[in-house]
């Protein structure tokens, strides 16, 4: 860790939505064009195990938002964000620490909170839904006749409006760099793109330079995951419906065409922001932060979505690069991605609230300490349940009384369960064990013992 600055940085949030962490961090694995992206990473940081702990519903976009602007884990922000009218035991948000610091806030986007976003920014631009208006021709496909094409404009979603939702949030922090802050205090912005989120529309040129049928077809694919139904990814959920069951190669291939164009476009509007800041007189004295939501399968285990515990869904790229930050580091150590808003407030020098639960990075990069947590939790509704340590994974599906485990060093794209190899047996009950105090630090209510009494022991 270099030098820190001798002013508070600036700070600028770039915040993807559905964007898995191999989609910039494959080793060998197709993957889309990011030249900005892939820049700020070598002259940055990178977190290269990046996690979302999951949801407690479909939206698993409501849920890790809600985390990263309370500071707080999953079940215990659930339980925050469902009082949040209440004034009484209403908590600050992220952005009101920097305020109350003296910093200017920003922000343009994505919210998807209940709280009002004008109450908790100085300056909003645009505020955007969870995703646009429903496009009933971007479901159930690709199919004979198919009317969907994701550079026009007449089927609305991202073009609703006029211009591309990506670019609208562009041209808001540019002329937000441009325009500068009065008093020439220090400014926080968070710029939260809807991108890559479905409906997946780009410019046709974009669409183009990913011919169908050059686009890999995943290790993992399979026509329809076996378990889907007992775990909530069934045809109920919305973004399951986007192709239909069971799965083929070639519609795998069109979703992640689509998915391709709209990650090199997006990467093309976060480049214009990040060339703006450095012609701006805040180059020297911004930091820089990039992550995503969570993750997304697109046809990886014979899901389209992410409500599911395989690291293409609950993995995301984070990168940190500015003042005080050593460039072209890489950092395997698994971390949350919520762990970017102590972090933050740690740069800006601003005290962590005392009920924050994720931990701040700078220990790591200043290399005072290796690691911010043992083993990692994920959770999704009461069906899926999951710790990450030391190189495993240990996935529940307590309805069914399935046990997946997975040695991800081995095998990264998680295809060969190992749970059902005896020599496994105490690692799967070690990992169980674990995951029961990770609940109570969680605060999740699922009595996982009852399912598993066999796992239990004396736990």
């Amino acid at each position: 860790m270099g030098a820190p600055p001798t002013r508070r940085p600036n700070i600028i949030f770039l915040f993807a939505d559905d964007l898995t962490h191999d989609m910039l961090e494959s080793a060998g694995e197709q993957r889309p064009r990011t030249p900005h992206l892939d820049d700020l990473a070598r002259a940055g940081t990178v977190f290269t195990h990046a996690y979302n702990q999951g949801g407690w519903h479909g939206a698993i976009c409501v849920a890790s938002r809600s985390m990263l602007n309370t500071g707080r884990f999953l079940w215990h922000a659930q339980r925050q964000a469902d009082r949040h009218t209440d004034e009484d035991t209403r908590e600050r948000l992220w952005s009101q620490y920097f305020q109350d610091a003296g910093y200017t806030t920003f922000f343009s986007g994505k919210w998807h909170l209940k709280t009002n976003v004008a109450e908790v920014f100085d300056i909003v631009k645009h505020v955007r839904p969870g995703m646009p208006a429903d496009t009933p021709d971007s479901y159930d496909r690709p199919r004979d006749g198919d009317p969907w094409k994701p550079w026009d404009s007449a089927q609305g979603g991202y073009w609703k409006g006029g211009c591309h939702w990506s670019e609208v949030l562009a041209n808001d922090a540019c002329h937000f760099l441009k325009e500068g802050v009065r008093n020439d205090k220090p400014f926080f912005m968070y710029l939260a793109f809807n991108a890559p989120h479905d409906p997946r529309q780009a410019p046709k040129e974009f669409v183009e330079s990913y011919p169908v049928e050059e686009i890999a077809i995943p290790e993992s694919f399979v026509p329809e995951y076996p378990d889907k139904d007992a775990i909530g990814c069934d045809a109920k959920l919305r973004d399951e419906r986007l192709a239909p069951f069971p799965r083929t190669p070639h519609a795998v291939q069109v979703h992640r065409q689509e998915y391709f164009a709209i990650i090199s476009h997006l990467d093309e509007q976060i480049g214009r922001v990040l060339n703006t800041l450095q012609q701006s007189k805040y180059a020297g004295n911004t930091i820089i932060v990039f992550s995503a939501d969570h993750g997304l399968a697109v046809g990886k285990h014979g899901f389209l979505g992410k409500q599911n515990m395989y690291d293409h869904s609950v993995r995301v790229p984070l990168i940190l690069k500015g003042p005080g930050i050593e460039p072209g580091k890489r950092f395997a150590t698994p971390i949350y991605l919520q762990d970017i808003m102590p972090t933050t407030l740690e740069f800006a020098d601003i005290r962590v609230p005392e009920h924050v639960q994720f931990r701040s990075l700078l220990p790591i990069l200043s290399k005072q300490r290796a690691e911010n947590y043992e083993s990692i939790y994920g959770g999704y509704m009461q069906s899926q349940r999951m710790i990450t340590k030391n190189g495993f994974k240990l996935i529940l599906y307590p309805t069914i009384r399935r046990i997946l485990l997975y040695d991800l060093q081995a095998d990264p794209e998680e295809l060969h369960n190992l749970a059902t190899n005896p020599n496994h047996k105490n690692r799967i009950q070690k990992l169980f064990r674990e995951l029961v105090k990770l609940q109570i630090q969680t605060g999740d209510p699922l009595n996982l013992q009852t399912f598993y009494p066999n796992l239990a022991g004396n736990t």
